[in-house]
């Protein structure tokens, strides 16, 4: 990959700390960069990304999303509560969870009718990807062929299906596979020395349990995490780390920001800074180059201007509809017009959602 605006044809000088371009070199990409996707990155090469400057940072990434996906495709995805609520888990920023007083009450499964009108609505909306969200520490086996024949009537649609319940058991995990699910989301939620903090009704290798089945089973990987929970920078490394050293990278990466629920445990917490929340996609983004990283929840409280370097840093996917599982989300119409000032266009459905091949 190459940039016009060398007049000399000379590589740039080059940082020997950081591996960047030094500045004042007009369009220079990043040396170190190759098409290659790493497994190897350590804490410390993870952690030296998040200190670069902005700026550096930011064209790194581009750079590296730019060697992989169009830079003006996101895709759009619709996320839907098939059951909320009573989730006996204790995670400290869900407000379905049955150990928090947040008035979000208990519900039983949705029937299969229902959620295909909403997956219709979806698809009509410009969604090319469904997601089935469900509050249980893991599906049971009564609920299997109800969440089956979703699996199967969305698909039918001709829109990609992915689903979250839980942990899953190695046998649950085959069934969906052999259903024809496409994704199974089950995030890490944090780095693994700060998870304790974050919930103690499931472990962190429970997690890693999960979604090794799922990657066994042969459907793809959608693994991200959550910040702005008071963790530390180097904790978002840490989970960054997670993900980035897995065998194979998660096909989605989904990065959420915190959004706080009055009756959770985390009420209150500090903000994080909205440039710290780009510079764990930005980061991401070089980790992982060939996931769709998603900028996902907390995008209601973003300013345009922070959508649009989410978008710069690497962000390629959203959640688009009013609502997450419970929580608010921008307008459909406000990210079309979002899209429309910035250029960007939506993957659609008929289109493979590949990554490139490395030139």
């Amino acid at each position: 990959m190459s940039f016009a605006n060398q007049s000399d044809g000379q590589t740039p000088a080059e940082n020997t700390v950081t591996g960047t371009p030094v500045i004042g070199t007009l369009g220079a990409a990043p040396q170190n960069e190759s098409n290659g996707v790493r497994n190897d990155w350590s804490q410390a090469e993870i952690r030296a990304l998040f200190d670069l400057p902005f700026n550096d940072l930011l064209f790194r990434a581009q750079a590296v999303h730019r060697l992989h996906f169009d830079a003006n495709r996101v895709q759009k995805s619709r996320l839907l509560s098939i059951k909320t609520g009573g989730c006996p888990e204790d995670c400290k920023y869900c407000p379905q969870s049955a150990h928090f007083e947040t008035g979000v009450d208990a519900e039983k499964l949705m029937n299969v009718d229902a959620v295909m009108a909403q997956a219709r609505e979806a698809k009509d909306g410009g969604a090319s990807r469904f997601c089935m969200g469900a509050a249980w520490r893991s599906p049971k086996d009564r609920d299997m062929d109800a969440i089956i024949d979703m699996v199967q009537g969305v698909k039918a649609l001709g829109m990609e299906t992915c689903m979250t319940l839980g942990m899953l058991s190695g046998a649950q995990a085959a069934r969906l596979a052999e259903a024809g699910l496409d994704y199974y989301n089950h995030n890490i939620d944090t780095s693994e020395e700060f998870y304790g903090e974050i919930i103690t009704t499931r472990t962190y290798q429970d997690r890693l349990d999960t979604l090794e089945h799922v990657r066994q089973s042969g459907m793809n990987v959608c693994c991200g995490g959550i910040v702005g929970m008071g963790e530390s920078r180097d904790h978002r490394a840490g989970m960054l780390m997670t993900l980035a050293t897995m065998p194979k990278h998660p096909e989605s990466v989904p990065i959420n920001m915190l959004v706080q629920v009055e009756g959770t445990p985390l009420t209150g917490t500090e903000q994080l800074d909205v440039l710290e929340f780009i510079r764990t996609i930005a980061v991401a983004r070089v980790l992982m180059p060939q996931s769709f990283v998603r900028l996902s929840a907390g995008r209601e409280a973003m300013t345009d201007e922070a959508q649009a370097l989410c978008f710069l840093a690497g962000a390629n996917s959203i959640f688009c509809g009013e609502k997450l599982l419970t929580t608010g989300n921008p307008e459909v119409d406000q990210d079309d017009a979002l899209f429309d000032r910035l250029g960007i266009e939506p993957y659609e459905v008929e289109e493979p959602y590949e990554a490139k091949a490395g030139e």
